[in-house]
């Protein structure tokens, strides 16, 4: 639809060229409350003809500006007329029963909105869950499911606020219950609102007798709110858009500014006539002037809101009974010649029967309309506004029908109105069965997606680096089979880089080291997200050469220095403008770069001119670090949600295919790159085989692998594929040395297993043998001497093949005893050179369990001194190292080093030289890569060093000790062990024990398993 602007990427039918919007604060459809107090059947004084007439009004140019009729881009401001209009007649009935009753009936108030309310929108939510099942592609019926559930509880609101300030979520359609955000706002008023009115009246009648402090109070109270919220909402206009137009808290003043109309005693004003005429007709025309003069473009709410809202309440107020009525409060029988019944007043016009049958039906009609108009472009493709028009207009169908056997019947059935509990138990019931359709629908199509776990990259197919094909051997690894990563895996397949990539609202990025972060030399990759899609690729080839890679990285914010707008903040991007300064000022001060790589989306603007005026600013600065830089060129922009369409069609992605020409604008700077005006920098594209020059379309799927997350970024897999052509293209631009080849100056590799076999056979037995019982033969300290109550076997059921690649170390319990499995390797004699190092590495998923449940487990991989392997027994003079530990299912892993004697010594024994804790969130549920290495490169400055994936988190350097102890621990050989223990000391310290709520079964899952040495002295 081009109703709303998503943020943060380009909209599926917009008339505006694809690319991040101007402005985010385009305002979602408005909700059209429906109320009582106007109705012909509220209580007896309280009908307005008018205002039923002014529903007609507003919801008139909701539907149109919704259906995209020129010339009323404005008509959101229907939502401010509705809630002005709530304000005032909930107000007016709390009030006329506080005055009469001297109370307030919470429980009648609830029950009248929940069955007036509720049970239209059920039967919408129920049909669009239904009709979603049939209409929308899989992933995007999940979205679905989810917005079903949060509108049906009230809380659709802070569901799309969530949506459209996280620059991650956009990309995605449309959602067909974008208008329930409205109706979210004005039950959570209601909420708040009636309980607070009854305190006030409580407490007014307890301060003086008879209530007569009850408008006074309430008033004070409601003139307070309105303040704080417009100020809020005044707020949250300059620094959020979509927390301000979608925020309960930024529209509650509007709600207040209605109910001071029903407060304050208007009707004993003897304003002329004149003066009533002129209200009423000026506050019309501003209305219709908002709705003919604001666009997308204007900041929403804000001073803006102001207008619409003001005129709504002047065109009430021009309504107002008068003094001849003689009453004390808004909904009195009958108006005087200057009230709402003049007739030269706008009150006539809007008593009228056409706009009072309008106004009747304007709540199911705004329900049914927008979920027609999303849900037949859904199927359609992006319809003209005529269409659209038309279907609004066929709407009114359901609408009408909903209104006459559900909204009526419910209205005025006896047994249902006789009681408060029965019209709650309505509403009640019309929450829950579109909640309980929604999780039915949902997890069937979950079913059918599969597991949304994230991919391990290092099972893909080697990319191609030169040719026509995405993999090598032209892609035939993938030629069958479902696409990697599935569509719903692809929706969360980031780059691995953390908190790296800033969000809008950050102005500085944290340090950002990966890899070898000790090296002298980095990589820099700076941009926006576009340049962090690249981050895994640019990790692979930092390591390769044993450097460090550095990001610098801010979302949905250009390199070149151009001012734009963001629609998550939905205001001028100050924010991107300090972020950007900041990081090149950072790489101008700090040690000299290898290698700048840059990347930015390329259409935050049309302008080319002024884009290349703007990189020019950028590069200035950049040429002054005296480093090599290197463009890669913007990828395809699809500009619609790409893993959602190939979930719809997993049989023929080919469908899923988009226009090259909207994909692939011109790019001013690869253009001045080529014909030299750029100097110092070079350009590298993959976009040839992202989008070969056969046809018109580029494709959405290559290979088997779906290439985009969203609508406008690469998957990871899809960067990590890639990295043997960016490899190639570095280095052939010469901005990259070649990689060293793994000859006497790098690593050779003396042990590996990968663990291929069968599933549910034993590990090699050429490199692995068991360690069986609770401790070596003849050891003196029982339980391993750790105070393990588990039984180590060489049982599949503890230690085997899963047939996918990995070996599987499963804790097990039978007839109350723990088992387990514990393997060494055979050789024991692993050792860095003279002169050079030792490195061992493995990739590990460590047992997904956590909390009471994994109370206990002790999964490790670490490394013995190989004396012990003569029964010597010397530990820990002999030496441990250990690479890997993890206790009791903690987001946590550490490395430790034992050495010396075993109480105190220059290893602090029994505890060891130990690494804190190094968070490690997705280390239960994915593959991680852990290493140690012992580098003997320079004499005198020997250490060992530990490595999460890449990362240097802990090290320990010769100077430690003394030389007679690291030699006995370093210098000698050593064998690997791989196991998971249960209880023990270190379990036992972090504060827990296994128990009866210890769950046996979980794995720690062993990937590869690689021992390498380095015969020279160069730093790896």
């Amino acid at each position: 639809m081009s109703t709303l602007v998503a943020p943060g990427g380009v909209r599926r039918g917009s008339t505006a060229p694809p690319g991040p919007p101007s402005d985010g604060s385009g305002p979602p459809g408005p909700h059209v409350p429906q109320h009582d107090g106007s109705r012909p059947d509220a209580p007896p004084g309280g009908f307005r003809p008018d205002i039923e007439g002014l529903r007609a009004v507003a919801v008139l140019g909701v539907l149109l500006f919704h259906a995209a009729v020129p010339g009323l881009a404005g008509g959101f401001v229907g939502v401010d007329v509705f809630f002005v209009i709530s304000g005032y007649l909930i107000t007016g009935l709390l009030l006329r029963e506080a005055v009469t009753t001297g109370r307030v009936r919470l429980g009648e108030f609830f029950s009248r909105r929940a069955r007036r309310l509720l049970p239209s929108a059920a039967v919408v939510l129920g049909a669009v869950a239904l009709a979603g099942a049939w209409l929308t592609v899989p992933l995007r019926r999940t979205d679905l499911e989810h917005e079903v559930v949060a509108a049906a509880l009230s809380l659709a609101n802070w569901r799309f606020v969530q949506q459209q300030t996280d620059y991650l979520a956009a990309g995605q359609d449309q959602s067909p219950l974008l208008h329930f955000w409205s109706l979210a706002v004005e039950e959570q008023f209601y909420l708040v609102w009636a309980p607070l009115f009854a305190v006030c009246v409580y407490a007014a009648a307890k301060a003086v007798r008879g209530g007569r402090a009850v408008r006074p109070l309430v008033t004070a109270v409601t003139i307070l709110l309105t303040l704080v919220s417009l100020a809020l909402s005044l707020h949250w206009t300059d620094d959020s858009a979509p927390m301000a137009y979608l925020g309960t808290p930024s529209r509650v003043w509007q709600f207040g500014v209605g109910a001071l109309l029903a407060l304050l005693p208007w009707h004993l004003l003897r304003g002329p006539r004149p003066l009533r005429l002129l209200s009423g007709w000026g506050g019309a025309a501003a209305l219709l002037w908002c709705m003919a003069a604001y666009d997308a473009s204007t900041p929403y709410p804000g001073c803006a809101a102001l207008v619409p809202t003001l005129a709504t309440a002047l065109i009430i107020l021009a309504g107002t009974p008068g003094r001849r009525a003689g009453t004390a409060g808004p909904g009195t029988p009958t108006a005087d010649a200057a009230g709402a019944q003049d007739a030269f007043g706008v009150g006539r016009l809007l008593s009228g029967r056409a706009p009072r049958a309008l106004g009747r039906l304007s709540y199911t009609l705004y329900l049914w309309h927008w979920p027609v108009l999303v849900l037949a472009e859904e199927r359609l493709g992006t319809l003209s506004w005529p269409a659209k028009a038309a279907l609004t207009a066929a709407s009114a169908v359901p609408a009408l029908a909903t209104m006459r056997w559900v909204e009526r019947p419910l209205r005025r059935n006896r047994t249902v109105t006789e009681l408060p509990r029965r019209g709650l138990s309505v509403g009640v019931a019309a929450v829950v069965i579109p909640v309980v359709m929604a999780l039915v629908a949902g997890s069937t199509t979950l079913r059918l997606l599969g597991p949304a776990t994230p991919v391990d990259v290092k099972g893909l197919p080697p990319g191609a680096a030169d040719g026509p094909h995405l993999l090598a051997r032209g892609g035939t690894p993938l030629r069958d089979g479902p696409v990697v990563p599935s569509p719903v895996q692809a929706r969360k397949d980031f780059p691995p880089d953390g908190d790296c990539e800033v969000p809008p609202e950050a102005t500085s990025s944290p340090p950002c080291l990966f890899g070898a972060v000790d090296s002298p030399d980095r990589i820099v990759l700076l941009g926006d997200s576009h340049a962090g899609q690249w981050f895994s690729p640019m990790l692979a080839l930092a390591a390769e050469r044993g450097w460090a890679l550095q990001e610098l990285v801010k979302q949905g914010c250009p390199l070149p220095e151009l001012d734009v707008v963001n629609p998550q903040l939905g205001r001028a991007y100050h924010e991107c403008d300090t972020w950007r300064a900041d990081a090149l000022a950072r790489l101008r001060q700090g040690p000299k770069p290898r290698l700048i790589v840059i990347a930015s989306l390329n259409r935050y603007t049309d302008d080319e001119r002024l884009l290349s005026r703007a990189w020019e600013k950028t590069l200035r600065k950049l040429r002054a670090t005296g480093a090599p830089i290197v463009y890669v060129e913007d990828t395809p922009v699809p500009g619609t949600d790409i893993p959602a369409c190939v979930s719809g069609h997993p049989a023929d992605p080919a469908v899923c295919a988009f226009d090259r020409d909207s994909a692939w604008w011109p790019d001013p700077l690869a253009r001045r790159i080529a014909k030299g005006r750029a100097p110092e920098v070079r350009a590298i594209s993959v976009n040839p085989v992202l989008c070969p020059e056969k046809g018109a379309a580029c494709p959405a799927v290559r290979d088997r692998i779906l290439l985009y997350r969203d609508d406008a970024h690469l998957t990871n897999v899809a960067a990590v594929v890639l990295t043997p052509r960016l490899g190639r293209l570095l280095t052939d631009s010469g901005a990259l040395p070649a990689a060293p080849d793994p000859g006497p100056a790098g690593w050779r590799p003396v042990m590996h297993d990968d663990f291929d076999g069968p599933a549910g056979s034993r590990p090699s037995a050429e490199n692995w043998t068991y360690d069986i019982g609770t401790c070596y033969p003849g050891c003196p300290a029982p339980q391993w001497g750790t105070g393990e109550v588990e039984i180590m076997t060489d049982s599949t059921d503890n230690v085997r093949l899963d047939g996918k690649g990995s070996l599987e170390i499963v804790p097990t319990l039978k007839d109350g005893r723990w088992y387990s499995g514990r393997i060494e390797s055979r050789r024991a004699d692993f050792a860095a050179p003279p002169g050079g190092a030792l490195r061992i590495k493995a990739s590990i998923a460590l047992p997904d369990v956590t909390g009471p449940s994994a109370a206990g487990y002790w999964p490790a991989f670490w490394t013995l001194g190989g004396k012990l392997r003569d029964g010597y027994t010397g530990w820990p003079g002999v030496g441990e190292l250990d690479i890997m530990e993890s206790v009791n299912g903690r987001d946590a892993v550490s490395g430790t080093m034992h050495c010396g004697v075993l109480d105190g010594g220059p290893c602090k024994e029994p505890v060891g030289l130990t690494s804190k804790p190094q968070p490690c969130p997705g280390c239960r549920t994915a593959f991680h890569t852990y290493a140690v290495e012992v580098d003997r490169s320079a004499p005198g400055a020997e250490e060992v060093r530990w490595y999460l994936d890449g990362r240097v988190y802990h090290r320990i350097a010769k100077d430690r000790m003394d030389g007679r102890t690291w030699d006995r621990a370093v210098h000698q050989g050593m064998f690997l062990i791989l196991n998971v223990a249960v209880g023990g000391m270190l379990p036992s310290v972090d504060g827990a024990t296994v128990g009866p709520d210890t769950e046996p079964g979980h794995p720690m899952r062993v990937g590869h398993v690689t021992v390498s040495v380095r015969e020279g002295a160069a730093r790896p």
